[in-house]
């Protein structure tokens, strides 16, 4: 069976489940702002009696949380979490489970060269992020436009989606480089989920500090983030295109070098 065809199968099930999970995130999380529009509270004043640095957490402070926008834009931030954690765990387990499957030896010794095996499994991993990309779009854009009023929100949806999709296939790099690089490959999935972490915090402590600022090259979560877009920030910086290019090809050369000169466990 064609390589490539058979990382998808091993996946579509993982794949189904993840896109039902964002779909329903994004289905109750709009569904909530729908209970405090029909209701006289207002969430402005809500999340401002909070703690700033729970205002920083939950990502509140740059968004006017009265319009649908708004409040997608603090929902958001959940969905990339989401995404990137998916993306960057399917680039971990990747090379992991031919070595927890007993099927490595199997796979080498087939008339396939190394660069063959990872640009296959590369491309079936890129299909599974660009499949929850999708759903997420698509959800995301009739639940939201339900609840719009007639206001317009494709264009402003489609540029969060692009800054998603390029986070998405940041950490799926992140994990393979991690997984080509690895003696044993099956601590890779734990180290990337440590860096997301990492860059998450790190990116909370930004909007918390702002002496921290200079630190927002660090961490991807600031590269794309929805308040460039919803919370009158500009649009997305050139600069954070260029960075994730040159980041993704960095990874991503790693990864075909790393592995071409990988032993057997």
């Amino acid at each position: 069976m064609n390589l490539f065809v058979r990382e998808i199968k091993a996946h579509r099930k993982s794949l189904i489940i993840w896109c039902i999970g964002m779909v329903l995130l994004i289905v109750s999380g709009v569904g909530k702002y729908s209970g405090f529009s029909s209701s006289d509270q207002s969430m402005n004043e809500l999340m401002s009696q909070m703690p700033k640095s729970l205002q920083a957490i939950m990502g509140s402070n740059s968004f006017d949380l009265s319009t649908i926008m708004g409040y997608y834009g603090l929902l958001f931030l959940y969905i990339v979490l989401m995404s990137v954690i998916h993306s960057s765990m399917l680039g971990a387990t990747m090379i992991a489970k031919e070595e927890r499957d007993k099927t490595a030896e199997f796979l080498f010794v087939k008339p396939l060269s190394r660069n063959k095996i990872i640009a296959s499994k590369l491309g079936a991993t890129v299909v599974n992020v660009v499949v929850l990309n999708i759903i997420t779009f698509i959800t995301s854009l009739l639940v939201v436009q339900q609840n719009a009023d007639g206001a317009a929100v494709f264009k402003d949806i489609a540029l969060l989606m692009i800054g998603l999709f390029i986070l998405q296939i940041l950490f799926m790099s992140i994990g393979t480089a991690l997984a080509a690089l690895k003696k044993n490959s099956k601590k890779a999935a734990s180290i990337a989920t440590a860096i997301l972490l990492a860059a998450f915090i790190l990116s909370i402590a930004i909007d918390m500090k702002e002496s921290l600022e200079p630190f927002k090259y660090l961490t991807p979560f600031k590269y794309f983030e929805a308040k460039q877009i919803i919370g009158g920030g500009g649009g997305y910086e050139t600069i954070y295109f260029i960075l994730s290019f040159i980041l993704v090809f960095t990874l991503l050369t790693l990864t075909f070098t790393s592995y071409k000169k990988r032993d057997l466990n």
